[in-house]
């Protein structure tokens, strides 16, 4: 089947990679990324060969033994991985975040230490805002690292919702700290935390509990990060220094929010190809029910919606790999895409009608899939917040 969203502009070498991953999609993830789902396993041997093909050190600059590729590149490779499985986009995605975070506002001898260990996966990443009472409002998180004597920090409290969880063993965590300051946001520091990979006690102070059991997004651990004195250097602060950590946890979100919005087309895409796939084999009436007008009106308006997601999710790419604040792109690709995807995941499962209910078909998989979209790196109407502010702020400064 030919693809159903190009992307103009590409180099060579985007295309080489894009055509590398599309190939692994095909042969390695598709075939079996339903029987991962059924297990709820965790894809070792998938990890393993994306390692091989440098997809963890994609975005990380040569110089720290990655590939040194774009946003842009970055999306566009989440698209194809989501399109075989979306569980494998949220492992690589949240290892993508911290190693951006660390590239952009590390220090040089966290760059030196961390990146080129990520850039082959020897270290895996994960990042953790969430905590069971704030939801989507960061400024309420309630975790605290104080400050000790000797100038280590204490780390007490309780983080939910962690994308590799456990199979972390680095984590940038947001907790509170006593900057003196009137706003919340402004009280907050992001640790760069060491653990084992695994489930009980990874470190000092540091629990993972269990796995999270999951509607759908199955495979990838999703965890709580429960922490109980657990004592951290200040070297380890992103950046080295204390009361910026929500700025930079919310730099990592934007580019999170494009890496939702690229999930989104994603699954999208395979939902179309299924639908179209299934609708030239069943028949009713006569004739294949392709052939049927409200079958192909559903077609079309699923394409134009996938479509449409995709270029709002490269144009928010573009925007930030140029170096401008992208948090209303960002915001409007991921609100649109997301939205979309459910929209055309639904359409593929009315499509294949009481067969799409069967756990035979993979329709059902993204059907269950597909709602997560609509809340990772913040729900819809977080998103049109955002975006109804920075549409003001604009309307002002052209005043």
């Amino acid at each position: 089947m030919g693809r159903l969203c190009e992307t103009e502009g590409l180099t060579d070498v985007q295309e080489e990679i894009l055509r590398t991953v599309r190939s692994y999609v095909d042969t390695k993830i598709l075939p079996v990324a339903s029987q991962y789902d059924r297990k709820d396993e965790y894809p070792a041997e998938i990890v393993e060969g994306l390692k091989g093909l440098g997809i963890f050190g994609l975005t990380i600059d040569e110089e720290y033994g990655g590939l040194g590729e774009s946003l842009l590149t970055y999306a566009l490779v989440v698209e194809e991985l989501s399109r075989g499985w979306m569980s494998i986009s949220g492992i690589i995605n949240t290892h993508f975040i911290l190693a951006y975070m660390i590239s952009r506002h590390g220090t040089e001898e966290q760059k030196r230490s961390y990146l080129p260990r990520m850039a082959t996966g020897e270290i895996r990443g994960a990042f953790s805002m969430s905590e069971p009472d704030c939801g989507s409002d960061v400024s309420a998180i309630k975790t605290k690292a104080v400050k000790g004597a000797d100038g280590t920090y204490t780390i007490d409290g309780q983080k939910m919702w962690l994308t590799n969880g456990a199979s972390a063993n680095l984590v940038a965590v947001l907790v509170k700290t006593d900057e003196g300051q009137d706003a919340p946001h402004r009280n907050m520091t992001t640790f760069l935390v060491e653990k084992k990979e695994g489930f009980g006690e990874t470190a000092q102070g540091v629990t993972v509990p269990g796995k999270i059991e999951k509607m759908g997004y199955k495979g990838v651990d999703t965890t709580e990060l429960l922490f109980d004195g657990h004592r951290i250097g200040a070297d380890r602060i992103l950046g080295g220094t204390s009361g910026k950590g929500f700025y930079h946890m919310m730099d990592g979100v934007e580019v999170g929010r494009v890496n939702v919005a690229a999930r989104a087309v994603g699954v999208a895409h395979r939902a179309y190809e299924l639908a179209v796939e299934y609708s030239q084999l069943r028949e009713t009436f006569g004739k294949k029910i392709a052939q049927h007008q409200a079958v192909l009106f559903r077609l079309a308006e699923m394409a134009t919606k996938t479509e449409a997601g995709h270029q709002m999710m490269v144009r928010a790419a573009r925007k930030k790999d140029s170096g401008e604040r992208n948090d209303l792109e960002a915001g409007m690709a991921k609100y649109l895409a997301s939205e979309y995807c459910a929209q055309v995941v639904e359409g593929s499962f009315r499509i294949h009608g009481g067969y799409g209910y069967s756990k035979e078909y993979e329709i059902e998989r993204l059907y269950r899939e597909a709602p997560m979209l609509l809340i990772g790196e913040g729900t819809a109407d977080i998103q049109r917040m955002i975006i109804g502010r920075r549409l003001l702020e604009n309307h002002k400064s052209q005043g």
